[in-house]
């Protein structure tokens, strides 16, 4: 497998605990295979969190040389979208990762109710006519048990004609459930009779009309595995306390060879939301721009941003496979992003902020070709010529009247470098109306060309630029994070989605200042603008407006 850099993927992975448990199955002849599966819902767009499960699920059935299928668990269609499903399987490619198969939840659905009639045949179920508050309180709570059902001990035909007239649609939502048999006075409260069928009278993106009932997702998804043939059943850690039921329904149902649930701990990383319920409100509140908004913790998002796939894959296989609990600094992510652009992105020069420099000692007609290297990691690359002409774009911050001190820019009493080219000096300026300094004119030395000098005088300030006559406009758009607290959340007590929004998560600047080989550069091109940072064409770009997104700065916050 290769990246989307045309990187060879590394195939032998660290050793982990999952691994650890898989080679026990295979030696022992517990399995002679290994089949994993990646089984989102298909309720919203994938998240960086979603990516940790992703690289697990598919990596380790490629280092087994086995098979990883996707399978999307469409049990509950009132939330569910072909538009997300579409967006499920662009995100998992994008990442790097092929899918052997793609199945539904929905495939198995005749299968999975011929089990609940099983299980009612064998007395291990039953029709409920409690109401969804009183199953609630009849639950128990954590050191109290729960307590039975008067409807518990029905007759199995009984059951079994009122769970034919559910199928029938002869009842409303939220009036019967079939429930599973097992304990009421379990410790754990997922054993005490779960609710395996709800009725719910729903069109379905895949079946139609065809079902008025639907099963959970705590029935549905053991007996999809079984009947997909995955033999390692991976996921998060918030599903420990599931994997009894998960192992009851198998067993109750004499599945033969059933799969193994292995749980690992789900990434958590700050300043982010990796909820796609939340994630949900922030674009129908119109916090964000969509499920691609570039501050968005989506794999979409993050994509259109610039995020290369191969640094979200380094992300994760730098954090590794753990059951612990542990929060991810965003900065570390960053760091990844980083360190793949510095390798691959090619280096240019971009202008944000512009204030016009007028060389009035270089001649009006001609024209320097300066050369510039690709980038100092790949020397091999040819290097491209920019045009030098008399007229040029400095960033604003780099010329100050009144400096203060270690300022090492354009000044009045300082000389600089500019990048590739010659030493200039300030020789006077032109201010607006309202005292705004709009042009500054310098002098250059012509034997300075490349920096090197007769008398061989040095500089300590080498200053970015772009010819007048050689660039084009854009539009630059920086991203920060899009919350200003570690651990955003919705949650009541705690507070809002606006309290915690960062009010500068974006900066629109307009008439920005690019050389024309980002002229025609295509959507989602990616380059580090020298001393800027690394930029991305952005989807929004059309023939006469460039937009560019920030994908990081140069400097790296990350605490090695």
């Amino acid at each position: 497998m290769e990246n989307e850099n045309n990187i060879p993927e590394v195939v032998e992975k660290p050793s982990n605990f999952i691994y650890d448990f898989i080679d026990k199955d295979l030696e022992e002849g517990v399995y002679d295979r290994v089949q994993t599966r990646f089984p989102p819902e298909p309720n919203g767009y994938l998240h960086i969190g979603h990516a940790k499960a992703i690289c697990i699920d598919f990596s380790t059935a490629e280092k087994y040389g086995g098979i990883c299928n996707l399978r999307l668990d469409d049990t509950n269609p009132t939330k569910e979208d072909t538009e997300y499903v579409d967006a499920i399987e662009e995100d998992i490619k994008w990442l790097g990762f092929n899918y052997a198969n793609v199945y539904y939840a929905s495939d198995y659905f005749d299968y999975i109710y011929e089990c609940a009639l099983a299980l009612i045949d064998k007395g291990l179920a039953y029709v409920d006519e409690l109401t969804p508050e009183q199953i609630r309180e009849y639950r128990g709570t954590l050191t109290e048990p729960g307590k039975e059902s008067p409807f518990r001990n029905r007759p199995i035909e009984e059951t079994k004609d009122l769970f034919a007239r559910m199928t029938a649609g002869e009842f409303d939502e939220g009036t019967l459930v079939l429930r599973a048999k097992i304990d009421m006075a379990s410790p754990n409260l997922n054993m005490r009779d779960p609710i395996i069928y709800r009725v719910m009278k729903a069109y379905h993106h895949r079946t139609k009309d065809k079902w008025c009932v639907y099963p959970m997702y705590d029935f549905a998804h053991p007996l999809s595995d079984a009947k997909e043939g995955v033999t390692h059943s991976l996921c998060s850690l918030e599903f420990e306390n599931h994997r009894p039921l998960y192992n009851w329904f198998l067993n109750a149902l004499d599945i033969k060879m059933p799969p193994r649930q292995i749980e690992f701990a789900r990434m958590n990383v700050n300043y982010t939301l990796t909820s796609k319920r939340k994630c949900l409100k922030l674009v129908n509140d119109g916090l964000v721009n969509g499920w691609d908004d570039p501050r968005m913790a989506t794999l979409c998002g993050m994509r259109r941003r610039g995020y290369p796939a191969s640094a979200i894959r380094a992300f994760v296989e730098k954090i590794g496979v753990s059951k612990a609990y542990s929060v991810i600094d965003y900065a570390l992510l960053e760091s990844c992003v980083r360190d793949e652009l510095n390798i691959n992105a090619p280096r240019t020069m971009a202008v944000l902020r512009p204030l016009k420099v007028v060389i009035d000692n270089y001649p009006e007609d001609k024209v320097d070709n300066i050369e510039v290297e690709v980038n100092p990691n790949k020397p091999e690359l040819a290097k491209h010529t920019v045009p030098f002409t008399k007229t040029l774009y400095i960033e604003q911050d780099d010329f100050m009247l009144e400096p203060p001190g270690k300022y090492f820019r354009l000044c009045p009493e300082k000389e600089v470098r500019l990048k590739g080219a010659y030493y200039i000096k300030y020789a006077s300026h032109e201010t607006d109306k309202d005292g705004n300094i709009t042009v500054v004119h310098c002098t250059y030395d012509p034997e300075s060309f490349g920096g090197e000098t007769p008398d061989g005088r040095k500089v300590k300030g080498t200053l970015h630029w772009i010819s007048a006559d050689y660039c084009t406009d854009a539009t630059v758009r920086l991203y920060d994070r899009l919350f200003n607290v570690e651990n955003p959340s919705d949650e009541e007590g705690v507070s809002s989605f606006a309290d915690n929004l960062n009010p500068n998560s974006l900066e629109v600047i307009n008439n920005c200042k690019v050389g024309n080989d980002i002229k025609n550069a295509e959507i989602g091109s990616r380059f580090q603008f020298m001393r800027q940072g690394y930029f991305a064409i952005d989807k929004d770009t059309t023939k006469g407006n460039i937009v560019i997104n920030r994908i990081v700065a140069l400097k790296d916050s990350f605490k090695k």
